[in-house]
């Protein structure tokens, strides 16, 4: 069973991007965008390559079928020891849940394309950045804990499937706390 009991510190953090939104943060999205800034859901926005309204509607990705995959193919050696969907209370408060209480994970903020919407939201409502790693994915939608002999080769069979992924990140001894270098 893949319950975070087996995460130490050394252990790599992979993470999987998401689609944009997901379901999280709509409202808001809704006061910042919509109420407070008064954004058209019809206007095309060129970073999104569409309009405002169809990036908030993009479909959230679904991510078993990946994670089945690299769980049965390491299913003997078990070299997944945690996984965290990233729903509401994002990275900061969805990775803690799945961690021992001797580790913290250490976020590499630099390591993975954060979507432009969220760069929207927090330039338009002067969000904090503590924040918004709260309330939305920021562009990672899962999150796998592996040791770090196999985490290369896992990522490039997840970019294999056409689904982007890379490390984000790394376990350190700690009290089950998420942190960013």
């Amino acid at each position: 069973m893949v319950d975070g009991s087996r995460v130490v510190a050394g252990d790599v953090v992979i993470g999987l991007n998401s689609s944009g939104l997901h379901s999280n943060g709509y409202s808001l999205v809704r006061k910042v965008l919509l109420d407070d800034a008064r954004m058209p859901l019809d206007k095309k926005v060129d970073e999104f390559g569409c309009t405002l309204g169809e990036e908030l509607l993009r479909p959230t990705k679904i991510y078993v079928k990946i994670i089945k995959k690299i769980c049965a193919e390491y299913k003997v050696k078990r070299i997944v020891k945690a996984i965290a969907h990233v729903t509401g209370g994002g990275l900061i408060g969805n990775v803690p849940r799945v961690l021992p209480g001797d580790v913290d994970v250490v976020f590499h903020r630099d390591s993975w394309e954060v979507p432009p919407i969220f760069e929207l939201i927090q330039k338009t409502g002067g969000i904090d950045t503590h924040e918004m790693y709260h309330v939305f994915n920021m562009g990672i939608g899962m999150v796998i804990v592996v040791p770090p002999f196999y985490a290369d080769a896992i990522v490039r069979r997840i970019r294999r499937m056409k689904w982007g992924a890379g490390i984000i990140g790394r376990v350190v001894g700690g009290r089950g706390e998420t942190r960013f270098d």
